[in-house]
């Protein structure tokens, strides 16, 4: 069973934000796989069903970002699951947009949301670091991710959501390598490539 955590604020003036990119790829992963309706439950909401054999929890924190570890660890521990066990999806600043990269453990890069989740369940989990671009200046870091996605960035989003969503079991069998490939080659194929490739922080 592997748990996946998307990270977000709930609310609707903030489900276009690029901090709610999580949330984004978790609404898609739930509707192309057939997934239960979304309950409340673990301080968020959860939807369950079947990746390619392997049974998964979808998790969207309601505690807002900077809280986001305390409805991870309720539902981790529910489920008698260790950090090996969660696989979070979240936005990157640091990463140029349209950009996955997959990584285990390691810094947490100034993101209050893997910052929450680390102090209750443990560092050693997977991330799954989804690029929405850097605005330049690091003052301007936190209204660029509490701003909207604009309306030319929408169609390359929609397109990461749809891809990370198809190729998400692969996060659940571990091929953590086959699944950044086949995100970045379907991405390619739809001409959404990021433009800067030189990242790989």
């Amino acid at each position: 069973m592997r748990l996946f955590v998307g990270l977000g604020n709930p609310g609707s003036k903030y489900e276009g934000n690029r901090h709610n990119i999580g949330f984004m790829v978790l609404d898609e992963m739930a509707r192309r796989h057939g997934f239960s309706p979304w309950r409340r439950r673990f301080q968020g909401e959860t939807s369950e069903g079947v990746l390619d054999g392997e049974r998964g929890i979808l998790l969207k924190p309601a505690t807002y970002m900077n809280e986001s570890g305390r409805a991870v660890q309720e539902a981790a521990n529910f489920f008698k699951l260790g950090e090996s066990d969660v696989v979070v999806f979240h936005d990157e600043i640091e990463l140029p947009p349209a950009k996955v990269r997959v990584k285990v453990g390691g810094g947490i890069a100034g993101h209050n949301g893997l910052r929450s989740i680390s102090s209750h369940v443990g560092n050693e989990y997977k991330r799954v670091r989804m690029g929405v671009g850097h605005p330049g200046v690091k003052e301007l870091v936190h209204i660029h991710v509490l701003n909207d996605f604009a309306k030319a960035e929408r169609p390359w989003v929609e397109a990461l959501c749809d891809i990370v969503s198809d190729n998400a079991a692969l996060l659940a069998q571990g091929k953590d390598s086959a699944f950044q490939n086949k995100v970045h080659l379907a991405m390619d194929a739809k001409g959404f490539g990021p433009k800067d490739d030189t990242s790989d922080k």
